[in-house]
């Protein structure tokens, strides 16, 4: 890695205060921890994020791209390279059946504007944290839907820095899964099916998705969502009367509560991992591990990860 020739790139074509080295990465989380990056860039263009990649890709920095920071656990050590925060927040409609959102238009920014436009389609997604970039690389999901079934192509940028529009049937999509973990190309934008719809009514189901989301899940303290996906019933063999839920094979392990160090397992929602504010990311991680062993020895099954591990633990 050969920062002084990345340093020298990134200052040619950056502003001043778009890139920070040593840069502390907990307060841009949900979870509130994790050490710094060697670089933190807010790229505001599509040139910018081709020139950012290709300063990497000369100088041996790794890459790594960061939206709102849910669903992510990042190392206590930190993150080495460059970490890239796409700042394209642009939302268009292209033609009456579609909404275009960049990749750094927050999910619930892109619900508002839709609502605001009587555009169905997206109303139920209220009060999903993150990004659109975040979303479409992890597939996010909700009420039984995964994002990736809302959208109808997305522009990806590719590691040398080349974009192509890319059909979502060729985006992989599966649960948590996008082809985009396997490429490590970066989504730029993506388009959304959407169709006339009523603001009033579309406002309702907004917020009855935000009063649903404050009963069921612990808001007011730090977390990532979500830490661990559902079995898969057709992999995983559950018990008889167990619903294909991590969230319940956590609570019927009887971890409600169980806590590391600062880092607890919610009593609202099993799958849910909080910091009660002087949590580490060691001990978010050894709470995770312990959670994984204990669901194993009772039940069986192998609880995979949705969280993202990220940096040096």
């Amino acid at each position: 890695m050969d920062r002084q020739k990345f340093e020298s790139a990134i200052e040619s074509f950056l502003q001043s205060g778009q890139a920070s080295a040593d840069a502390p990465l907990a307060p841009l989380t949900t979870f509130k921890v994790g050490g710094p990056a060697d670089w933190l860039i807010d790229v505001r263009s599509l040139d910018e994020m081709a020139a950012v990649i290709t300063a990497a890709a000369q100088s041996a920095v790794p890459i790594t791209v960061l939206g709102g920071g849910s669903n992510v656990l990042i190392g206590d050590r930190g993150v080495r390279g460059a970490v890239v925060r796409p700042r394209l927040t642009s939302v268009t409609q292209p033609s009456p059946a579609a909404v275009r959102a960049d990749a750094g238009v927050t999910i619930n920014g892109l619900v508002r504007w839709t609502i605001g436009r009587g555009l169905a389609g997206l109303e139920a997604w209220a009060g999903t944290p993150g990004t659109v970039g975040g979303a479409i690389h992890g597939n996010a999901h909700y009420g039984g839907r995964n994002i990736g079934d809302l959208v109808s192509r997305i522009m990806v940028m590719a590691p040398d820095g080349q974009t192509s529009i890319v059909a979502a049937e060729q985006m992989g999509f599966d649960y948590d899964t996008s082809r985009l973990q396997r490429t490590h190309e970066i989504a730029i934008w993506a388009e959304f099916v959407v169709r006339p719809g009523a603001p009033e009514a579309l406002r309702a189901t907004a917020r009855a998705s935000l009063a649903h989301r404050k009963l069921t899940q612990p808001l007011d303290t730090p977390s990532a969502g979500c830490i661990f996906q559902n079995p898969n019933p057709n992999r995983d063999a559950l018990p008889a009367d167990m619903p294909a839920s991590a969230g319940a094979l956590v609570d019927r392990a009887g971890l409600k509560g169980h806590r590391v160090g600062g880092a607890r397992i919610s009593s609202t929602h099993a799958n849910f991992l909080l910091n009660d504010g002087q949590g580490t990311a060691a001990d978010i991680r050894g709470l995770i591990e312990r959670v994984r062993a204990d669901v194993h020895a009772r039940f069986g099954v192998e609880l995979r990860e949705e969280v993202v591990m990220l940096g040096e633990f």
